[in-house]
């Protein structure tokens, strides 16, 4: 019996007891209940709890303060609060205060089932070390205050919004929350909401039914099915336009989609983590973005820090760049000269740790040897102002060569500029009859920048 799983079940009505009696028995749970906050916390005095499922309203109190003693003094118990139908801010709230979870009054079993084996994997989860945590370098003050939230928030089911400017690392923070938690056997699903045409958002996200528009060959299911059982990570939330907003917003409080065409919805269960480089706050006041679903996904926010702020760890940043670029193309790993480097601390990095990495990766292709110097970083002289739109306007950063013209289509700028660089350099190994050391004479780089670009253009 030692090895049995507990709960504790904190409820006034007795049939809702039974019924949570009777649930979590047939999960092989040893079940203690209380109808009262006083017995509530007496048994939790005396005894051990894998997991607390507790109403919102009771008789000398309420479920909120027992959310608050446990996670003051039981840390290690997840408990869930059981809330009225469409009772968003008594929800939002009890996740504020430390709730693992919530389900609602009337209580869908299946939800609940799943919600208790999430909350008993945490046991588990905490015992290993997440590999990925070692992707988040440096060892400055803020870096560790983020891993320690990070290792904090991954064991509560609360949507999380992640802010920060661009180029920080708000996805690899959204892997580690989703790495580090109770879901991470389940899948990681990140979307870009920017980059989803509006017509076809709510077939992308929910799914859809055969025939249920032109082109619907067969069903197809959508985001949040691709996510069951893990995390969807919604970037650039900011995007989303209104009417996507609602349904979001809804799915959230219900946690069901119903795919277009069908009839009927479907349960998913699915964490939300949100991000932007926006200032969403602004954004509510404008009206351009829903209070209510603010409200909703950013029950914690999660600041991830600019490169700026956290200047002592460019240093391991920079070599762990290295070594991975040069990993990947069968190099010796370059060493970054004592100019460089003081010239890397120097820069503010607008485009933060992202900037680093393509400063890098330039610098990788055009040195000559294998050392960087601050030549070879070709940073701008006049640095652009930092912040981007949550901190002021970022003028982008100066290209190193202006290209001669623009394909006529639209497509994404860097997308541009790689189809111009793959087409001068497919010319030049035509002209030069493939051969590659006058080729890249020819082009006025260096052996190693060619044969970089190759491996990175995928020209054979």
């Amino acid at each position: 019996m030692g090895n049995l799983r507990s709960a504790l079940v904190v409820d006034d009505e007795r049939d809702i007891r039974e019924l949570l009696v009777l649930t979590l028995g047939r999960m092989g749970l040893r079940v203690d209940t209380a109808a009262d906050l006083a017995s509530a916390r007496a048994l939790l005095a005396q005894d051990r709890y894998d997991l607390c499922l507790t109403d919102m309203r009771l008789p000398d109190g309420n479920g909120q303060e027992l959310v608050e003693h446990i996670a003051g003094r039981y840390p290690d118990t997840p408990v869930a609060m059981i809330t009225a139908f469409g009772s968003v801010e008594a929800a939002v709230s009890a996740l504020k205060a430390g709730a693992f979870d919530f389900v609602t009054k009337p209580v869908d079993l299946a939800v609940l089932r799943r919600l208790v084996q999430h909350a008993l994997q945490l046991n588990e989860q905490r015992r290993v070390a997440a590999p990925s945590a070692q992707r988040l370098i440096g060892d400055s003050p803020v870096m560790q205050q983020l891993r320690l939230t990070i290792a904090k928030l991954a064991r509560s089911q609360a949507p999380i919004y992640i802010s920060g400017e661009s180029g920080v690392g708000k996805e690899l923070v959204a892997r580690l929350i989703h790495e580090q938690g109770p879901r991470a056997g389940g899948p990681f699903v990140p979307v870009n909401c920017g980059a989803i045409p509006t017509e076809l958002m709510e077939s992308e996200f929910f799914g859809h039914k055969k025939g249920s528009f032109t082109g619907a060959h067969a069903d197809s299911g959508g985001l949040f099915q691709a996510a069951q059982g893990g995390t969807l990570f919604l970037d650039e939330v900011a995007e989303l336009p209104l009417h996507m907003q609602v349904k979001l917003l809804r799915v959230i409080q219900e946690k069901s989609v119903r795919p277009v065409g069908a009839a009927t919805e479907v349960p998913v269960d699915v964490r939300i983590l949100s991000a932007t480089h926006k200032n969403l706050a602004a954004l509510v006041e404008q009206g351009k973005f829903r209070h209510d679903l603010y409200y909703r996904i950013n029950v914690i926010e999660l600041p991830v820090p600019p490169l700026r702020r956290r200047g002592e760890d460019i240093p391991a940043l920079a070599g762990h760049i290295l070594r991975r670029l040069t990993e990947a193309l069968g190099q010796a790993v370059p060493t970054l000269s004592d100019d460089a480097l003081d010239a890397l601390r120097r820069y503010p990095f607008p485009g933060n740790v992202r900037e680093l990495e393509n400063i890098l990766e330039r610098a990788v292709a055009l040195c000559d040897g294998n050392r960087i110097t601050a030549a070879d970083l070709h940073l701008p002289e006049t640095p652009p102002q930092p912040g981007g739109e949550q901190g002021g306007p970022v003028a982008a950063p100066r290209p190193v060569v202006e290209p001669a013209r623009l394909p006529a289509d639209s497509a994404p700028l860097p997308d541009a500029l790689e189809q111009i660089e793959r087409e001068a350099i497919i010319k030049a190994l035509e002209a030069n009859r493939y051969n590659k050391t006058k080729t890249a004479a020819h082009l006025g780089i260096t052996f190693r920048a060619l044969r970089y670009k190759l491996k990175k253009l995928d020209i054979d």
